[in-house]
């Protein structure tokens, strides 16, 4: 049924399209300081920090993934507004509301209700009334005009964690924060009403992935579009899908994962190089192949796939500022399912912002789509894609993304592998080798130990032995002489009786 309807709506893109796309894309990353969240972090105890845990999962971790401006930048390049994905190469690849579910380890809220409900129509002084527990009063009184909207500043929230007395407001702020000064700093040292709705789901215990992942394509199409502008979204968690994905190192798909295991903790501590030119990346991406893909996340074990909902043929996203939508089943490789060919057709007239015509009806329409949502089993296979999807993406209608370059046909893991100095060589292959050599001495060690042990206890064997061989012989010698005695007494008794 899904493959029938595939084919007879068709693709997002009709022939003779003509792009509007910039060549290239410069785009701005530009975070706030974070030093004083971790500070306020490192102050709270083991019984505040659980419970943010459980509230929040590893949102905390955001704060150590470092922004790599150079892969982002290129990232952007790649970015295919009409499908909502990257395409890179002849991959197309997009982050999903499963991966970034896992990711953020927040599978107990409820993605199907994001948008079941009417938007909040409630001021911005109300929500941090909410939020905050404090006074109408006091909330008035730091709220300030930035621009079109309302915001209020960060210092006011920091003073105000550290004087709160009530844990879970404490614990509420400082997520707030995060959500505000990480994801979305559109006013830096701000904390913008908008990014209170985004908390309002999870007030609500609703993941807010859908809107940020709705954030993070309008933001990335806005950019391509102009050619130009700042990445407003979730910079530190996009870049954790995409060496998730791509950095091929320590394969560990056969594991299986505890419900304790962090794979943004692991991906924290793991060492990257930060040299790569943005040109090089470019050239890195630009040249990706099948096989250079992890298609699967190692801790990404979907059972159901969301792929639609609605009348829509794919998954409709209400962000904070614009409406977009994105299609999962042209990434059903990243489940490790096979690829047939997407529904696409209107994706990318999808697209709506929040003071067009109209658009009030038209988030009416995606918030009851959001009511009946549609799902698949993940399947797998052992081809990757149908014959027929390789033809539709050959003679798909591309959106100004580059062509793959022959001048350099190194693989990714050439491209991004760390590289050790000879120094660095000689010293790790010495610490091998000495390793090595003091596990072998201590073996030959023990093993002398054990050798001395058995022979002095074989001498004390060997002398108990010998000692009762001796008491034997002696106590025979004893036996030998007493019967000869008795045979002697036996004689003479019976002569004395014969001469009687």
């Amino acid at each position: 049924m899904v493959r029938k309807m595939q084919l007879e709506k068709g693709d997002s893109l009709t022939k003779g399209y003509t792009s509007e796309l910039w060549d290239f894309t410069c785009i701005s990353v530009t975070q706030n300081n974070l030093q004083e969240l971790k500070e306020i972090w490192a102050r709270w105890n083991d019984e505040v920090k659980q419970l943010f845990y459980c509230n929040y999962g590893d949102l905390l971790l955001l704060l150590d993934i470092k922004v790599d401006e150079h892969l982002f930048r290129a990232l952007a390049h790649f970015w295919n507004s009409a499908y909502s994905c990257f395409t890179f190469g002849k991959v197309d690849m997009v982050p999903t509301i499963e991966e970034y579910t896992a990711l953020l380890r927040c599978p107990r809220v409820q993605v199907d209700k994001v948008y079941s409900r009417a938007a909040n129509v409630q001021t911005f002084a109300k929500k941090l009334m909410k939020i905050t527990g404090m006074s109408e009063k006091w909330v008035t009184a730091w709220i300030k005009q930035k621009g079109e909207n309302k915001c209020i500043p960060w210092k006011s929230l920091q003073d105000h964690i550290f004087a709160h007395l009530d844990t879970k407001k404490k614990v509420d702020v400082f997520a707030l924060s995060i959500y505000g000064l990480v994801i979305f700093p559109k006013a830096l040292g701000h904390i913008d009403e908008t990014v209170t709705d985004l908390f309002d789901q999870l007030d609500r215990k609703v993941t807010p992935i859908p809107s940020i992942l709705a954030e993070t394509f309008r933001s990335l199409s806005a950019c391509r579009k102009v050619g130009e502008g700042r990445f407003i979204g979730y910079a530190q968690l996009l870049l954790a899908w995409f060496h998730s994905h791509f950095w091929k190192v320590d394969k560990v798909s056969y594991r299986v994962f505890s419900e304790n295991y962090s794979p943004l903790k692991e991906l924290v501590e793991t060492s990257r190089r930060d040299d790569i030119t943005e040109e090089r990346w470019m050239s890195i991406l630009q040249n990706l192949q099948d096989e250079d893909v992890e298609w699967k996340a190692p801790w990404m074990v979907p059972n159901e796939i969301l792929y639609r909902c609605g009348d829509f043929d794919w998954v409709p996203l209400l962000g904070i500022w614009r409406a977009v939508g994105y299609t999962p089943l042209l990434m059903l490789r990243q489940y490790r399912s096979r690829q047939f060919i997407p529904t696409t057709q209107g994706l990318a007239q999808c697209e709506f912002s929040y003071k067009d015509d109209n658009y009030k009806r038209k988030i009416q329409e995606m918030s009851s789509a959001w009511k009946q949502i549609h799902r698949m089993k993940r399947f797998t296979v052992g081809v990757m894609a149908t014959p027929k999807y390789y033809e539709w993406w050959s003679k798909r209608v591309n959106d100004n993304i580059s062509e793959p370059g022959h001048e350099n046909s190194q693989s990714i893991e050439e491209h991004i592998r760390v590289i050790p100095s000879e120094l660095e060589i000689i010293k790790q292959d010495f610490e091998r080798r000495n390793t090595e050599l003091e596990k072998k001495i201590e073996q030959m060690e023990e093993e002398k130990m054990n050798l001395k042990l058995d022979v002095d206890v074989q001498k004390l064997e060997a002398e108990r032995l010998r000692k009762g061989k001796t008491k034997a012989e002696e106590d025979l010698d004893s036996l030998k002489t007493d019967y000869k005695k008795l045979r002697r007494s036996m004689r003479t008794a019976r002569l004395e009786k014969t001469l009687e």
